[in-house]
């Protein structure tokens, strides 16, 4: 299996719905954010599920710097990222 790192990643966990939990995720710009059916708030994604704050020319986060919390904790090659890149690879 090839290594997974920033040169190989693919970004599919910028698929996944990302809440905002964390006292630290009010550093996101709200215009990124939206209130998720009146319960929680969690990143915008665009119509294709793709977050808002991913930047589609370099798969790159556009706002790495101040990403929430869950984005801060998930972590390149761990069994979540495995997982997701299963999912949408096979």
């Amino acid at each position: 299996m090839k290594t997974i790192n920033c040169s190989t990643c693919t970004a599919l966990c910028c698929r996944l719905e990302v809440r905002l939990i964390d006292d630290s995720d009010e550093q996101v710009p709200i215009e990124l954010t939206e209130q998720v059916e009146g319960l929680y708030y969690a990143m915008k994604r665009e119509k294709d599920g793709w977050c808002k704050a991913l930047n589609r020319e370099t798969m790159l986060c556009s706002i790495y710097e101040k990403r929430p919390y869950l984005c801060r904790e998930y972590k390149v090659g761990d069994y979540d990222c495995i997982n997701e890149r299963n999912k949408h690879l096979l």
